[in-house]
């Protein structure tokens, strides 16, 4: 592809000399304008293997030209660079035939992998069906950083699909946000959103608030009850914590996902699913496949496009742009208008985050209504985020609490009690000690005392299993039911 003749459009003489010297080291014919109307006559004139068009340029708007291209030139691939880094953006541009979407500043390296994959890619014309619906105007997400960009990528290659998503992040990262993009956004937006956190109903009414019941299904069913499956008929169902779904409830929605029907608790009628679903949660769902609580199978037929919600933490740039958004939030609920001054919206990007957007939206509301000054300075900060102290350590212990959870839990609250300082040397032989000899104990007591069995049970040498014993003091009673 030596000779393929790519076209630049972008009103920043710099960017299109970087490009120029890039593609051309590879030994492409680059030609170069700052104005949409002369890339559009390259184009009608039938010039071209591939055009590469910022979104805004003095005379038209870039995204504008793309549905114009598919229209006289389906072949013609389109890769659209925006410093608009918004997920409309990449929406639009997806929706308008955009082969890809960079927001700037860009990797060149990147950049360069895109237009080979787009000169070499076998093509498949499209038919052009006239303009999409223009999408609201109002960001359901905010963010400009590194990572909020892949992730509004991935969102907007989503949105004509019906692909089931699982979303995995911390409490606070956005995950139901992202849930109603993908609603609002996309083709199933005319019908329902609806939402069901597993972790707020009790296990013995998972299946009835999913799948609904007739009336007289069990003690209590005074009448019927739509669930949350046909309300949500040709719209979306998006399952919050999932990882929390009791094992006999994943196994009935592991039917309902391979058959795309269902029946009512108590009902006899098969009922067709037309929904699309979307998973969120903020634990490891692999370890709990490892663990037997959650379904391998179940997994895989959520986990079709995966997408991970970095937390605040990783992405400071994008707290300015969000203390903004909240600062116009409160003030439109009738709040005092505020600013954050320089200082301390440098201490706000610094700050850890544990309860992420979350934790930062209180905090802005907080700041908001307490205090009387109309800049909010350094001091105030230091002073709220010292008030609101270091994250909890300690979680809700559920029923089904994995070990590995149970000692991730133990072990926070024990380096968090030493604060800034840090526990005795040792660590390691305490931990291993507290936990060999509790699985020592019950199993000697399972076995009955049988040191034997109790080596074998536990894969150890029975001299080791001995030694073991004696070490930790443990009492062995011989007979013990």
């Amino acid at each position: 592809m030596a000779q393929a003749t790519i076209l630049v459009a972008d009103d920043d003489k710099a960017i299109r000399t970087v490009l120029n010297q890039a593609l051309g080291r590879l030994g492409y014919d680059v030609r170069l304008t700052g104005h949409a109307a002369q890339l559009w006559k390259w184009v009608a004139d039938g010039d071209g293997d591939l055009v590469i068009t910022d979104v805004v340029m003095p005379d038209e708007n870039g995204l504008d030209l793309v549905p114009r291209i598919r229209k006289v030139r389906p072949d013609l691939r389109v890769i659209v660079m925006s410093a608009q880094n918004t997920l409309l953006t990449a929406i639009k541009a997806t929706e308008r035939g955009a082969f890809e979407y960079l927001p700037k500043p860009f990797d060149l390296k990147e950049l360069v992998s895109v237009v080979e994959r787009a000169l070499t890619a076998p093509k498949a014309p499209v038919a052009y069906d006239g303009d999409p619906e223009e999408p609201d105007e109002k960001l359901p997400l905010i963010g400009r950083s590194a990572a909020m960009q892949e992730i509004y990528r991935v969102l907007a290659r989503l949105m004509a699909t019906d692909l089931t998503v699982m979303i995995n992040g911390e409490s606070g990262t956005g995950k139901e946000l992202v849930a109603r993009a993908l609603h609002d956004y996309g083709k199933r937006r005319n019908g329902p959103f609806v939402a069901l956190n597993m972790a707020a109903i009790p296990r013995e009414l998972i299946e009835s608030e999913l799948f609904g019941h007739e009336k007289g299904a069990f003690t209590g069913a005074t009448s019927r009850y739509a669930g949350r499956f046909e309300q949500s008929q040709g719209g979306t169902l998006f399952l919050d914590e999932i990882g929390d779904m009791p094992l006999e409830a994943q196994t009935r929605l592991l039917r309902v996902l391979q058959e795309g029907e269902y029946t009512t608790v108590g009902g006899r009628t098969r009922i067709r699913a037309d929904v699309r679903i979307v998973a969120a949660t903020h634990r490891d769902l692999r370890l709990l496949v490892r663990q037997g609580l959650f379904r391998e199978d179940l997994y895989y037929r959520l986990n079709v496009v995966p997408i991970r919600l970095p937390p605040l933490r990783e992405r400071a740039d994008d707290v300015p742009l969000l203390v903004r958004h909240f600062l116009q939030t409160t003030a439109t609920e009738g709040l005092p208008v505020k600013n954050i001054a320089a200082t301390a919206m440098e201490r706000l990007k610094k700050h850890r985050w544990h309860g992420n957007m979350r934790e930062l939206e209180n905090l802005i509301r907080r700041l908001t209504a307490l205090y009387s000054q109309e800049v909010i300075g350094i001091d105030i900060v230091e002073s709220e985020l010292a008030e609101a102290g270091p994250a909890p350590v300690s979680e809700t212990v559920t029923s089904d609490e994995s070990l590995g959870t149970a000692v991730d839990r133990h072990l926070k609250a024990y380096f968090a009690a030493h604060k800034d300082g840090l526990p005795p040397i040792g660590v390691y032989d305490r931990i291993v000690r507290e936990v060999e000899r509790p699985l020592l104990s019950l199993t000697l007591i399972a076995t009955r005392g049988n040191q034997i069995k109790a080596a074998q049970l536990l894969g150890l040498n029975r001299n080791t299993l001995r030694k073991k014993i004696r070490e930790l003091d443990i009492q062995v009673v011989r007979g013990l039911k």
